[in-house]
């Protein structure tokens, strides 16, 4: 299996060792990061399927480039929400075009933080089609998304975590 399985692994054990190094958590998110988007993600421990799928998408030393960028990061729990087999599927390398289109439609070139985000209808992703943003009383939601948490500073840019994967218009 060509799946970059060694990078998969290596990806994983990276999370596994930045949590247990930092002790990160959910709560953490408001800390000031000093690492890239990757970086602080991974340490934040609710992001290894994102990750992983980061890995065999050929993504990581993009998101770890100067940027800036802005990630609508789901949680491994998002992840979970998709039909089963699906992760798993777009970890395959036959579909690595549809897992990129994915993720890709999950960041937004530049740092956009919260205040601008609510300021917002829509905005280009990298994968070239836009998101839709929705602001009311309960809260703000990319797509079909809830924002669960905002304005996670990374040296590159800034992530805000999502509950629900989006996904491009085919």
């Amino acid at each position: 299996m060509n799946l970059n399985f060694s990078k998969v692994i290596g990806i994983a054990l990276l999370a596994l060792f930045a949590f247990a190094a930092t002790q990160a958590s959910a709560g953490d998110y408001k800390k000031k990061a000093k690492q890239d988007i990757v970086d602080t993600a991974v340490a934040a421990g609710q992001f290894e399927t994102l990750a992983a799928a980061l890995g065999a998408a050929d993504l990581v030393d993009t998101l770890k480039g100067d940027g800036p960028f802005t990630v609508f990061a789901p949680t491994d729990e998002a992840f979970a929400k998709l039909p089963e087999g699906t992760v798993e599927s777009l970890l395959q390398p036959e579909n690595r075009d549809q897992l990129i289109a994915i993720l890709t439609y999950h960041v937004v070139p530049g740092a956009v933080r919260a205040a601008d985000v609510v300021k917002l209808d829509a905005a280009k992703t990298v994968n070239g089609q836009s998101v839709a943003i929705q602001v009311a009383d309960n809260g703000v939601q990319i797509d079909n998304a809830n924002v669960v948490a905002t304005d996670i500073e990374a040296s590159n840019g800034v992530i805000h975590v999502i509950d629900t994967v989006i996904l491009p218009s085919s």
